[in-house]
């Protein structure tokens, strides 16, 4: 067994495809998790607009990027979309992410901001705030803490599905592993190990966003 994970792994130093495609992987998911992070701010607080233009354009936005397939969305954006400027293959990959991503955190967000109970809302304007302020200085620290399991569940999700990059030959962890399985006819070693570094990354990081939401449930305290 370790012969033949040393010939299919070690010798001629194919291990640096796999960090290679780790790193891309760990890129793509850090800079679509923000590009989502941002976008969802702003299409959550457009859907909680009394603004039903506002509505009527986030609920579009929300609506179409969550109901096609993730795979389906990279492909048009590389090959209809951004495939006649030249753009980079990873850099499309992260915009397509990041764009699905938003849809997701908008509607993790929109339920995290209504979530609130009204009485807070009520208690802000009884002291003196105006709607904004009520909104960015009550309603959303709670509403940031009422949403973090499931944000950080997207965050967790977005890595694994980084996987349908290669559908477009950006050189990720499954791609690489792809590549060392089409370069030695082993398939198992390659595709174990890929399976064995997401299962560490999403278990690492479940366990480390754990810990988070136990210390902000004792500043509450």
């Amino acid at each position: 067994m370790f012969q033949s994970f040393y010939d299919t792994m070690i010798a001629g130093q194919r291990y640096l495809l796999i960090l290679q495609g780790l790193g891309y992987t760990v890129l793509i998911a850090i800079c679509a998790i923000l590009i989502g992070t941002v976008l969802g701010c702003i299409f959550a607080l457009m859907k909680v607009s009394d603004k039903k233009v506002f509505n009527f354009i986030a609920n579009i936005y929300t609506t179409v990027l969550r109901g096609i397939p993730l795979a389906t969305q990279l492909m048009i954006f590389y090959f209809v979309i951004f495939a006649p400027l030249g753009m980079n293959r990873l850099l499309v990959a992260i915009l397509a992410y990041g764009f699905n991503s938003g849809a997701y955190c908008t509607e993790i967000f929109r339920a995290g901001i209504q979530g609130i109970d009204r009485g807070q809302t009520e208690a802000g304007r009884s002291l003196g705030l105006n709607k904004n302020q009520t909104l960015f200085k009550i309603v959303l620290p709670q509403a940031v803490k009422a949403v973090l399991p499931t944000y950080t569940s997207e965050f967790i999700v977005l890595i694994k599905e980084t996987s349908v990059a290669s559908f477009i030959a950006v050189m990720d962890l499954t791609k690489a592993g792809d590549m060392i399985r089409n370069a030695t006819y082993n398939a198992w070693i390659p595709l174990l190990t890929c399976a064995v570094i997401y299962l560490v990354m999403t278990v690492g990081l479940t366990k480390l966003f754990g810990l988070l939401e136990k210390r902000l449930a004792k500043s509450d305290r």
